[in-house]
């Protein structure tokens, strides 16, 4: 498998304005990259706040595209501090919903290893709304353009006061 390179300019001063807002210590600690539109849009998806809790921990441990994550369900259940089966009826609900496949592994043919993650679904079925929030964000800039584009100052007419 083929390392990453050494980090670009870009992502070196993402991580430098990330510390300066959450500390250097936080940020050693591990970040993980969230799609805005997986907040903001999470009601319109379907996604319940477990659902988001949880794919926030799949998503901690998927760094690269082809290295999918594969946590164990008492690992999540832990962190968030439910049952484990809680952790398999929401991964099965989002399974339901082709946000998430589950691959699994077995050892020898007998032993189980954790499920892998595959979440191509959830990205497939978010990016409408991204185009919808790109859209948004691109009326708001031409919006604002627009308005610093008039010229001139606003006709402000003196009335004067009734005594």
């Amino acid at each position: 498998m083929k390392k990453p390179g050494p980090p670009t300019l870009v992502q070196d001063n993402a991580v430098k304005i990330n510390e300066s807002k959450w500390s250097k210590t936080l940020m050693s600690a591990g970040w993980t990259v969230v799609p805005n539109v997986l907040l903001v849009r999470q009601k319109a998806l379907g996604l319940e706040p477990l659902d988001i809790n949880i794919l926030l921990h799949l998503m901690q441990h998927w760094w690269r595209k082809d290295d999918k994550p594969h946590p164990s369900k008492k690992t999540i259940a832990d962190a968030i501090g439910v049952a484990p089966r809680t952790i398999q009826r929401r991964i099965a609900a989002m399974e339901k919903l082709g946000f998430i496949a589950r691959q699994e592994r077995r050892v020898g043919g007998k032993a189980s290893l954790t499920n892998i993650y595959h979440l191509d679904g959830l990205v497939t079925v978010m990016k409408p709304y991204a185009q919808e929030m790109i859209e948004g964000i691109k009326k708001k800039a031409d919006d604002r353009a627009a308005l610093r584009a008039k010229k001139g100052r606003p006709h402000l007419k003196v009335i004067e006061a009734e005594e």
